[in-house]
């Protein structure tokens, strides 16, 4: 570049300097930049036009000292330029700052100067040359920019978080909880949620928050066909956008519930999986003028994620009743009868699992007035385990009706087992009671041993020595299943359980017992009260992580 000398007045000397050329100087000025230079010993600071213009400086009123411009910065941001460039003139070749600069129209502009520092032969500084520029756009992009960043990663998170708490739900009661829920609509800044699943025709409303009280009450369900927001989601497959006026024109029926709400947009939100509809999300705002592109990908991304676990867990509920209507199927629909006893039975299926179980109990009727009472388990969660847990049951009646001991009888039901070919084994215990004297002969095939609550509070658990699960038999054991007499008397209660109702995570069978001894001790004395204290205190301790059956029998 080639130099030109200048000359101006500064601290009543002419000091010589140098500026870029006029053509360049041109150039800069159209792109919002300038040239500068410093005399730093002398404290005089040249500006050329565009500089003049990036400082909001006019010509002619700039008196070329750099305190001077030292009072067009704003003054939470001079302490820092000032020390980048002591620093600079200290020790660096360069330095660049962003700083701002308040015009004299009161508007303030982002600027960036960028100066090389020139020392004598000694080292010392003597004179600054740079650039300065408008870096406002700049600015105003990268924070466009990192606003937008941000705002990706928010829905990010957003859409993580959901997820996973949807990962975590089997049920539609369990979405519906993870989609309401507090901690859902403060992520997503919404006031009301609410979700509905289609039904015979009909959409049905499953779960909400922050709606009025009547409308959940009276308009919770509706035809397909109605002018109604889930249906028309449905219907149409199109998400809606609504300001509030548009809420009330479009949806009349709604309006007297929703004018005395804050809401003031809405976004309505076909649930599709397998492009199939299944269901319409509802999210009203407050506070809100509009929805950016932006947040209506963020809501459109919510809606995928939550249709594809409602579908997921409306296959859970259909396999999960079904499941636990053919286990019950395939339990005694009615307990007999039984002169001198009374009996309780409870069978709940597992909370973590949606399969059909082998558990079950039975109550048989015996000659001479005897009763057999049965509590078992079936190796596995599956189809298979029910069949031939409804094989063995049948089996073990005929067995136990014909009169033979409690020994002969679990040793035949093993046989039978065994003679099915299959690789499942079972557990059992069976007692065969007399209710007149009160004396039973137990017999336990690898199963937990009974609990006896005596008429004093005390419980207890007898001994009874056991032989191996069912279908383990050995031909050539010739007594596997010894028999240990029991006596009940008045007021005593019997318990036989499978061990879905003693397994717990961290706690060993024995720990369960122990357990369990201490819920029935705490029980009510009435049979079914007692029944109905076991399971629901053991269920609201600990998840059952396994079917549960239980027989409860006593004298009277």
């Amino acid at each position: 570049m080639k130099r030109h000398s200048i000359s101006y007045r500064g601290e009543g000397r002419t000091v010589p300097r140098t500026a870029t050329p006029a053509n360049v100087q041109s150039t800069l000025a159209l792109n919002g930049m300038g040239s500068f230079l410093w005399d730093v010993e002398a404290g005089s600071f040249f500006l050329d036009a565009g500089g003049l213009a990036v400082m909001g400086l006019r010509a002619g009123e700039y008196d070329g000292r750099a305190r001077t411009l030292g009072r067009r910065i704003v003054p939470d941001d001079l302490p820092g330029l000032q020390v980048v460039v002591a620093r600079a003139l200290a020790s660096h070749p360069s330095y660049g700052a962003y700083f701002r600069v308040r015009h004299p129209d009161g508007s303030v502009r982002w600027t960036h100067i960028q100066g090389r520092v020139l020392r004598d032969a000694t080292g010392r500084a003597r004179r600054v040359v740079g650039i300065v520029r408008d870096a406002s756009d700049e600015l105003q992009h990268f924070a466009e920019q990192t606003a937008l960043k941000v705002d990706r990663q928010r829905q990010t998170d957003v859409v993580q978080a959901l997820t996973y708490a949807l990962s975590q739900a089997l049920s539609v009661e369990d979405v519906t909880t993870a989609v309401t829920s507090e901690e859902t609509r403060k992520r997503i800044g919404a006031t009301a949620v609410a979700l509905g699943l289609v039904e015979q025709g009909h959409t049905r409303l499953v779960g909400a928050a922050g709606l009025p009280e009547g409308l959940i009450r009276d308009l919770s369900v509706s035809r397909v066909s109605a002018a109604m927001p889930f249906a028309e989601a449905v219907r149409t497959g199109t998400p809606r956008f609504l300001s509030r006026h548009e809420l009330r024109d479009r949806y009349p029926r709604m309006w007297p519930y929703l004018k005395a709400t804050a809401f003031t947009r809405a976004a309505i939100l076909p649930l599709v999986a397998q492009a199939q509809p299944i269901g319409a999300l509802a999210i009203a705002f407050q506070d809100r003028p509009g929805f950016t592109s932006g947040e209506r990908n963020l809501l459109l991304a919510l809606g995928s994620t939550i249709a594809q676990s409602l579908q997921r867990s409306v296959l859970y509920d259909h396999e999960h009743e079904l499941a636990v209507g053919l286990q019950h199927a395939m339990l005694p629909s009615r307990i007999p009868d039984c002169l001198g006893a009374r009996i309780a039975v409870r069978y709940r299926p597992s909370q973590g699992g949606r399969e059909i179980g082998g558990d079950w109990y039975d109550v048989i009727s015996l000659p001479l007035g005897r009763i057999g009472i049965v509590v078992g388990d079936v190796e596995g969660h599956d189809v298979h385990a029910a069949a031939i847990m409804g094989q063995l049951r049948i089996a073990l009646r005929a067995y136990a009706a014909e009169g033979h001991s409690p020994s002969t009888v679990i040793t035949r039901a093993s046989e039978f087992l065994r003679d099915l070919d299959t690789e499942r084994f079972a557990t059992c215990i069976y007692a065969d009671l007399d209710p007149t004297t009160g004396r039973a002969g137990v017999v336990r095939a690898g199963h937990l041993g009974p609990l006896v609550r005596r008429s004093d509070g005390s419980c207890s658990r007898p001994s009874v020595p056991g032989g191996p699960p069912l279908g383990l038999l050995d031909r050539a054991d010739a007594s596997p299943y010894p028999a240990a007499p029991l006596q009940l008397h008045a007021a005593d209660t019997l318990l036989m359980c499978t061990d879905g109702l003693v397994e717990f995570h961290g706690m060993d069978l024995d720990e369960g017992m122990s357990q369990l001894e201490t819920v029935m001790i705490d029980g009510p004395a009435p049979l079914e009260d007692l029944a109905d204290h076991i399971i629901d205190t053991i269920e609201a301790r600990s998840e059952l992580l396994d079917d549960a059956a239980l027989l409860l029998a006593t004298l009277g």
